[in-house]
């Protein structure tokens, strides 16, 4: 790998000075001016996607990635659930139903989450700030292309390799069952390539988010400020320095682990070693939920006014609460150990920083209801969507405060209920606002409009079944039901039965998703409009809506022009006097 990697950086260097590049999309040139150079199309084909460094094609790069990931995640979800529609079916045996575990869990956090997020923030990013293109466009391209192996790693488990299968350690890979000590069957390589595979996401991930702080703070238009920073550059500014700090302290542990199980080093299968390793993962692992909720807060923040008829109430208290959730996110690490033994003294610390990070989520709740108050709410499918994410988020929210109190937490600790809070963010509050954005943005990235029925139907099955799955789930841990058990009681089978329900549900909603996402991307009604959803009326209009207006008019994509008028997040448009005057307040 390393002779590759190497192997690539001399073709690249061969090839042109890239640490010089400036995107030609925007009218620049290479080491030269504009008469020595002319700008070409882009090649046609599959060469366009393995070669392109435009922020747009890698967007829709992430974006396919992503949604690939999500239903092979889905699917292996479904597959979980319905061997637990009754506790003595035998459709899959223990040791896979484990497999399916770890990979459903390390599939949807990194090779959905993660990339989904990146899918809207390389496509709309430039666009909203006025940018050509990213900061170094070339490192955007290999951020995304390390993502592909990652996925390979991640899931060789289950290709037909000799003596290599799953790794079943969890998607927190638990020392000393991770670091193979024992008789069990976690030596065996397939362990490693998953831990080779995350390793690779994350550098991925480290990249993105290096590129995405320079430029924020480089590739602004003049007249974007940082008071009239839009929302969504807000939070993906948040999610990128919480990157930085985070994912480096993954790679050290999975380092340190990969040596622990090929080099007979000592770190993590001594005493003492197990408390390390989750100190080491859930620093890392705590940020995390916030590095995948506060782009979609975004997204949703970015959207919701938009079909509300009004600007988002308290936008600086929504500034504020997102650089609030990402300082405070590094102090809550350790209410994952509550149940570990750890000084009461230093359960009692976290715990009060956890209660506290509630307050901030709580004042973006509190903007998104008050934004719709007496609003003129036009409930299309990317609106149902942001709603869904409210809803749902209360609930995960509100489940998540008890966890947050050592007594409550020893009593709940690893069963269902940890596992429905956890999942009624991630489906019903990220995955929602994720389609929230597909939608929104899909006469944009696709030129065309989807069938608004199927995709009212997708919100509505999608509701319905996430709310089915994962209440059942809280109700079963109140229950004391354990999770990451293949087979239950038998008093325990009612509501895994409403759970798999609900799961069927949700795949039915997915699938009608697929169908109109695809179908109408290729044959939907074409959007001649650059204004397709209206935004003009309230005087709500955004800078990508009017970049996509000019794209249409010109048939240019080259991202901006100096003499575009570029709108806030409320969707006034900055002259110089108002960007000055926001300057001095």
């Amino acid at each position: 790998m390393g002779v590759f990697l190497i192997a690539v950086a001399a073709w690249l260097a061969r090839v042109e000075d890239w640490r010089s590049y400036t995107p030609l999309a925007g009218g620049g040139t290479v080491g030269g001016t504009a008469e020595q150079y002319v700008s070409e199309e882009k090649p046609s084909g599959v060469i366009r996607w393995l070669t392109t460094v435009d922020h747009k094609d890698i967007g829709m790069l992430y974006g396919a990635y992503a949604l690939v990931a999500f239903a092979v995640g889905g699917l292996m979800v479904v597959l979980m659930r319905i061997e637990l529609a009754d506790p003595s079916m035998t459709l899959i045996s223990n040791t896979y139903y484990n497999s399916l575990l770890t990979s459903h869990g390390i599939t949807m956090l990194f090779l959905f989450g993660t990339p989904i997020i990146a899918a809207f923030s390389n496509y709309f990013i430039p666009l909203l700030i006025g940018a050509d293109d990213m900061a170094f466009p070339r490192i955007n391209a290999i951020a995304f292309w390390l993502l592909p192996p990652a996925a390979l790693l991640i899931w060789a488990g289950f290709f037909p390799i000799p003596d290599v299968i799953p790794a079943q350690t969890a998607w927190t890979m638990y020392t000393p069952l991770s670091a193979g000590v024992g008789s069990g069957n976690q030596v065996n390589a397939g362990v490693d390539l998953m831990l080779l595979g995350l390793h690779l996401s994350g550098v991925s991930a480290t990249m993105g988010a290096i590129n995405f702080i320079a430029t924020i703070f480089t590739e602004r238009d003049e007249k974007v400020s940082w008071a009239n920073l839009d929302i969504f550059s807000w939070t993906i500014l948040t999610q990128s320095g919480l990157i930085l700090f985070a994912f480096p302290l993954l790679g050290s542990a999975i380092a340190m682990l990969l040596l622990d199980r090929n080099f007979g080093t000592m770190f993590f299968s001594v005493d003492g070693g197990a408390i390390l390793w989750q100190h080491l993962f859930w620093f890392f692992g705590h940020p995390e939920v916030y590095i995948l909720v506060l782009p979609p807060m975004g997204i949703v923040s970015l959207v919701l006014p938009r079909f509300a008829g009004r600007r988002l109430f308290g936008f600086k208290f929504v500034v504020y609460s997102t650089l609030a959730i990402g300082v405070l996110s590094f102090g809550v690490w350790a209410h994952h150990m509550f149940a570990t033994g750890i000084d009461p003294r230093l359960r009692a610390s976290f715990m009060a920083v956890s209660l506290a990070i509630a307050i901030p989520s709580a004042v973006k709740t509190f903007n998104w209801i008050t934004t719709m108050w007496n609003g003129k709410i036009r409930l299309t499918t990317p609106m149902l969507f942001c709603i869904g994410f409210v809803s749902n988020f209360i609930i995960g929210g509100v489940t998540g405060v008890f966890l947050a109190s050592i007594p409550v937490d020893l009593v709940l600790h690893d069963t269902y209920y940890v596992v429905g809070h956890f999942h009624y963010i991630v489906m019903g509050a990220i995955a929602f606002a994720g389609f929230a954005g597909l939608y929104y943005w899909f006469p944009i990235y696709t030129g065309r409009m989807y069938q608004v029925t199927l995709g009212k139907w997708h919100f509505w099955l999608s509701m319905v079944g996430t709310n089915l799955t994962f209440f059942a789930m809280i109700l079963l841990g109140y229950g004391g039901m354990p999770r990451r058990y293949a087979t239950y009681l038998p008093q325990f089978a009612t509501l895994h039965q409403v759970a798999t329900v609900g799961a069927l549900i949700l795949l039915v909603g997915q699938i009608i998703f697929v169908w109109n996402f695809a179908q109408s991307w290729l044959e939907g009604r074409e959007v001649e409009d650059g204004d397709p959803w209206d935004l003009a009326d309230d005087d709500l209009t955004t800078a990508e809506w009017t970049w996509f207006e000019r794209k249409l008019e010109t048939a240019v994509t080259d991202g901006g022009e100096d003499e575009t008028e570029l709108a806030t997040d409320g969707g006034q448009a900055v002259d110089d006097a108002d960007a000055d005057s926001a300057d001095d307040a």
